[in-house]
């Protein structure tokens, strides 16, 4: 049994729990996502040994030199004493200018930031309601107005999601931090064709970007979204993404149903393999995957088994 120090408390770990869930049992106030070391927003870094090496996966050479690591697929080998990277980072103070209902349980929340904002569409910032903070990504693309976008999907025991869904009003403030994450929109190689996949509020990353690529970039390369979820509930921003594709020539967009169903609107099937299958030749193509961990990371694979770079995949995972 190894020890965790954070914030100048100790606790121990409990039999193979990574070091994220030492603390969230703990109730220390964690940004997390996909729990799976793909996402990187629970990124920590360790105050005094070295982390295990398997728990850097993914990280830059430069972040691991610096002993940093992903908790969430941290097991400790020995006693550690860690902290989150950026802790003196400043909270932001906004406003909430719009909130409706996507769907039965998607709402679209809208804030006004006090102050100027520097990010990319399809970053994600942290939310915060006193002690609770959670990871949301930006759905919208930089605007002189200051405002951010997001979809947030309400679940019956979300501790955050229940408060925007019950408590959370027009007028009412909201703190989050600075923009974090490298999904998004990359400039150059306007020729290059795009292929989108995401599930459920996954699709926020991805219309920030399709926005980015589309609106202020001018991308002139083929742009393929393949939005899934299990049944027609869960996709919403249909009407917006359609006219969106009959606004540009080069978008085009496929809603899939992974339950069975007989809607002849809808591809039929799993959405990566749908995708995968359309698109089996990925050599020349930038790659964007965003929603379920397992699907973020069979198909990163899956993408790169087609030819795509990994330095072209971009990847954005989040856990309901």
């Amino acid at each position: 049994m190894t020890r965790i120090t954070f914030e100048n408390q100790t606790f121990e770990t409990q039999t193979d729990e990574t070091v994220l869930q030492t603390l969230l049992r703990n109730n220390q106030q964690i940004p997390y996502g996909c729990k799976a070391g793909a996402c990187q927003c629970c990124l920590m870094q360790s105050l005094d040994n070295v982390p295990p090496l398997a728990s850097q996966i993914g990280l830059k050479d430069s972040q691991q030199k610096q002993n940093y690591f992903l908790p969430c697929i941290c097991t400790a080998e020995n006693d550690m004493n860690v902290a989150l990277p950026n802790t003196q980072t400043a909270w932001f103070e906004s406003e909430v200018i719009e909130k409706k209902a996507l769907s039965s349980n998607v709402i679209l929340l809208k804030l006004k930031s006090a102050q100027p904002l520097a990010f990319f569409a399809g970053q994600f910032v942290n939310l915060r309601h006193g002690e609770v903070i959670r990871s949301y990504s930006i759905a919208n693309i930089p605007n002189s107005n200051h405002e951010l976008a997001f979809h947030i999907r309400v679940l019956p025991n979300g501790k955050f999601s229940r408060f925007v869904a019950d408590e959370l009003q027009v007028g009412m403030p909201l703190e989050f931090s600075h923009a974090q994450g490298n999904c998004h929109y990359v400039e150059g190689k306007s020729e290059q064709p795009l292929l989108l996949i995401g599930t459920g509020t996954g699709l926020a990353p991805l219309y920030g970007i399709l926005c980015d690529a589309l609106e202020n970039h001018k991308h002139q390369g083929e742009i393929h979204l393949f939005h899934g979820s299990r049944d027609e509930s869960g996709l919403y921003f249909e009407n917006e993404l359609r006219e969106l594709e009959n606004r540009h020539a080069n978008f085009h967009y496929t809603p899939c149903l992974s339950a069975e169903g007989n809607d002849e609107k809808y591809a039929q099937g799993r959405v990566n393999q749908i995708a995968l299958q359309q698109f089996q030749n990925l050599e020349k193509w930038r790659v964007y995957l965003c929603g379920q961990p397992e699907m973020v990371l069979q198909t990163k694979r899956l993408a790169y088994l087609q030819g795509a770079s990994l330095q072209q995949i971009y990847a954005d995972a989040f856990s309901s």
